[in-house]
């Protein structure tokens, strides 16, 4: 009995892996960015309906990155830099609402298909709508919901645009949210961001690896 439980949970890490690893090809490959859709549609792939198989969002993530190591190369890696360069240059412009980097330019996950995710954090919302008028930048408006934390959720103003040929994606904030950042979708902790000082202490330690690496 013992070793036929073993046998099962053994089988059952298994699927998990193949699931998370197929769910990250899909979001590389296919541009998904919904963990959850990426996470059904590989078990539709796979043919796997056994819940306990469904690898939770930080296995996907993980395979998401071991994914862009193993077949993206230092691609990826200039690309990842490009983005995180033309976000800070967005941060230094948008400095006036304390703006964060989040998402998987900061995390390391970004692919193609990746916008440049900021949060910005302003108590009037329509302040961003007039800034990027006044400098002349078409943006779309949307409409996004957040999880404050456990209990609460709140629907915030998210303005899309387009520069350098890259998508920026900017979600505006009440200003208490630069103390009590919004719950992660991928892992339902304070979302990890990074602010103007800090994404330049992360680009200037690539910089010097990068040296390091080529000496």
């Amino acid at each position: 009995m013992h070793r036929a439980r073993q046998h099962a949970a053994s089988q059952t890490r298994e699927r998990r892996h193949r699931l998370a690893h197929e769910a990250a090809r899909l979001m590389v490959e296919g541009g998904i960015r919904d963990y959850h859709q990426a996470k059904l549609k590989a078990a539709s792939r796979l043919g796997i309906h056994d819940d306990a198989s469904l690898p939770r969002n930080t296995e996907i993530e993980d395979a998401l990155r071991e994914y862009q190591r193993l077949f993206a190369g230092a691609g990826h890696g200039e690309q990842l830099r490009a983005k995180r360069e033309a976000a800070l240059r967005a941060m230094e412009f948008l400095h006036a609402f304390s703006p964060r980097l989040c998402g998987p330019v900061f995390d390391g996950t970004a692919d193609n298909h990746s916008p440049v995710q900021l949060q910005l954090h302003t108590d009037h919302a329509d302040a961003v709508q007039y800034f990027l008028e006044e400098h002349g930048i078409p943006a779309e408006s949307r409409m996004r919901r957040l999880r404050l934390d456990r209990e609460r959720t709140l629907d915030v103003p998210v303005w899309v645009f387009s520069a350098e040929g890259l998508t920026f994606d900017m979600a505006v904030l009440p200003f208490d949210a630069l103390r009590q950042p919004p719950l992660s979708a991928v892992d339902e902790k304070p979302l990890r961001r990074a602010s103007t000082s800090q994404l330049r202490t992360l680009l200037a330690s690539e910089e010097i690896d990068g040296w390091l690496g080529d000496g």
